[in-house]
């Protein structure tokens, strides 16, 4: 164990980097919480992987106190009773939990593979667009002909907003966790060759419909609720957050997606999103769910290996557009 000191006090312990497995530091989170942090501050799914492994060995055994745990990118947030579980106790565990995982390679994580009609380019994340250019920032060099989608495509050297779509439909997106709004996923691309990035609005977009669809940085996310937001908007979608659970997908909880789901876009008309919205409302929609598939790491990092070449030479496209587009 590591004793605190005075500049570390949040630290209880750490675990040691061995072998493939990152360092692991765990760390206070008021009395009620455990913060586990993996590694460096990188994104590498593998990573993400392992927090799933993990995940899935503290729901097979039973952990007196232990309350609720909360999978992210690189960390986890692990709620217990502090009146019947200590945390010294509660990181043990944990590490004697860490220390009987099988490598990243041989995990197989339980996913499922949930399929999202989008507009792209629509009418609402257009018309917030524009408020923002009459209200916020007239000379915003992020829209282009009143949206965004074309700086994506110039931004990642893509050929035009056709290209951008043709990229988003192209792979399944890994939701890596669920935070920042009630429902909201951070979504990855699990084929890199259409890792598309962007930096995010400044300032920030006084409104976003909810259900718009944007990028920012590496990561794609689904806004649950109308809010501010930097995301570079490219489309909508339908619900993924519901309080009143109108549709049977939210019948269980108000929540649609889960961490370690697999989203897959399929490109719609403004007119036939706003059918299904209606259709999603009235309880006769029917969410396109398919629970559960497992991801099995080693073949997708098999997978990784043998398109390197290319995520290699889109990442060079991608270097060379960045030096002549402007940024927010």
């Amino acid at each position: 164990m590591v004793t605190p000191n005075a500049t570390s006090r949040a630290i209880i312990d750490r675990l040691p980097a061995s072998g493939e497995r990152p360092e692991v530091v765990y760390r206070y989170a008021g009395d009620r919480f455990i913060l586990l942090e993996y590694g460096d501050i990188v994104l590498d799914l593998r990573m993400n992987f392992r927090i799933f492994g993990l995940n899935d060995a503290i729901g097979k055994v039973r952990i007196p106190g232990l309350i609720e745990t909360v999978p992210a990118l690189r960390s986890m947030l692990v709620h217990y009773d502090s009146l019947e579980l200590s945390p010294r106790r509660l990181i043990e565990t944990l590490k004697e939990l860490e220390a009987g995982l099988p490598s990243v390679a041989n995990l197989t994580i339980h996913s499922r593979r949930v399929q999202l009609p989008i507009a792209f380019e629509d009418r609402h994340t257009r018309a917030d667009i524009q408020r923002y250019v009459k209200y916020t920032r007239q000379d915003a060099p992020n829209i282009v002909n009143g949206h965004n989608i074309e700086y994506i495509a110039q931004y990642n050297g893509l050929s035009d907003k056709n290209e951008v779509i043709e990229y988003i439909c192209a792979t399944q997106w890994w939701n890596a966790c669920i935070g920042f709004w009630p429902g909201l996923p951070f979504m990855f691309p699990l084929d890199p060759r259409y890792a598309i990035v962007t930096p995010k609005y400044n300032p920030t977009r006084p409104w976003t419909p909810e259900g718009a669809v944007g990028v920012g940085g590496p990561c794609v996310a689904i806004y649950p609720v109308a809010s501010p937001g930097g995301y570079q908007l490219f489309g909508r979608t339908i619900p993924i957050f519901d309080l009143q659970q109108r549709n049977p997908a939210f019948k269980e909880n108000p929540i649609l997606l889960k961490a370690a789901d697999r989203v897959e876009w399929v490109a719609v008309s403004d007119e036939e999103l706003e059918d299904i919205r209606a259709r999603v409302y009235d309880g006769t929609y029917r969410y396109k769910i398919v629970a559960y598939e497992a991801l099995n790491v080693r073949s997708y990092l098999e997978f990784l290996d043998l398109i390197k070449d290319e995520v290699a030479a889109f990442q060079k496209r991608q270097s060379e557009a960045t030096k002549h587009v402007p940024v927010p």
